[in-house]
């Protein structure tokens, strides 16, 4: 405490400015909060709950966390739908790499598809994959095929998979495999029948088709027995 003696001015107090009351307001409050948040020698308060449902920061809403996420193995139909079709298991390779290194691509097959081979009332016609490139690639599982008219509009449903085990079938260059399109003669089984213009073959593991023309006569497209069943692919042209 100051002392004064005789004679010495007396300080006069002035009042505070508001800045000056506004700074004091401020600390008080400032050391209120910090009294309230609790420090290492008191109890801290307990944190607010917010409304809402927290996501990740990201925004990624995937599920898939397996690992097993690739893209399946079959191929696609030209049909409304666009059905994803998958064989029976994943591709794979023989050779070395991984089968999406080695799988031949619709740009470097040509299909075709031969001669009918009757039997038992049944029409059975190879549907033949040739690899037209100068490397050598993989099929496997089975390919896509529908028959469509001239204005390109499918005829009948996709055709049925046979219970076939998928095998990985190796083609070098100008080599071929081929899967089996079979249904049952139409004037046995008494389906209604459409005369295609063309069969549209999508490659195993493939979204690109290749149109090949049909030389064959009527197919079933509906009604009794109307079903046309593939198998899957294997080494050769089905001669």
């Amino acid at each position: 405490m100051a002392t004064f003696r005789p004679g010495d001015a007396v300080p006069v107090r002035r009042p505070s400015s508001p800045t000056h009351r506004a700074a004091l307001v401020a600390g008080v409050a400032l050391l209120g909060l910090l009294t309230a948040c609790g420090t290492d020698h008191g109890a801290a308060s307990p944190p607010q709950k917010l409304s809402g449902t927290a996501e990740p920061a990201s925004g990624d809403q995937t599920t898939d966390t397996t690992g097993t996420g690739a893209a399946p193995t079959g191929s696609l139909t030209p049909s409304a739908a666009a059905s994803n079709s998958s064989s029976t298991s994943n591709s794979s390779s023989t050779g070395s790499g991984s089968s999406g290194g080695t799988r031949c691509h619709t740009s470097e097959l040509r299909a075709t598809v031969g001669a009918n081979d009757p039997g038992a009332g049944q029409e059975n016609f190879p549907v033949v994959l040739t690899n037209i490139s100068h490397r050598t690639c993989t099929v496997r599982g089975f390919p896509g095929a529908a028959f469509v008219d001239a204005s390109g509009k499918q005829l009948g449903p996709d055709p049925r998979r046979s219970a076939d085990t998928p095998t990985t079938v190796t083609l070098a260059p100008g080599r071929s495999a081929w899967a089996g399109l079979t249904f049952s003669n139409p004037g046995i089984s008494g389906a209604k029948t459409a005369t295609p213009a063309s069969l549209i073959v999508t490659p195993p593991d493939e979204r690109d088709p290749l149109k090949v023309a049909w030389k064959g006569s009527e197919v079933p497209v509906s009604g009794n027995a109307s079903s046309v069943s593939l198998t899957v692919v294997r080494a050769g042209n089905g001669a």
